[in-house]
């Protein structure tokens, strides 16, 4: 009785751990989306915002696009892993 319990509890964990880590690969790819967009923009291929041509936002995409990446990296890996 209590290893089925047990096992029933593990079962419900492992499926909110799986959709923690879908949540966590889902937002790393929108925190990457957003870094490249304002990468684009700080460079000046976007225009049309007073973010285009700055040089702030030119560092500060490239390194949101390596955040947002790696986080989505590490949820893939988790996800795939079981």
């Amino acid at each position: 009785m209590l290893a089925a319990r047990q096992h029933e509890v593990r079962r419900a964990y492992d499926r909110y751990m799986s959709r923690a880590f879908v949540v966590t690969f889902a937002a790393g790819l929108l925190v990457a989306i957003f870094g490249l967009i304002w990468a684009l923009q700080g460079f000046g291929v976007l225009g049309g915002s007073p973010m285009s041509n700055t040089t702030t936002w030119s560092v500060i995409g490239p390194i949101t696009v390596v955040i947002g990446t790696a986080i989505a990296v590490f949820s893939w890996r988790k996800i795939s892993s079981k």
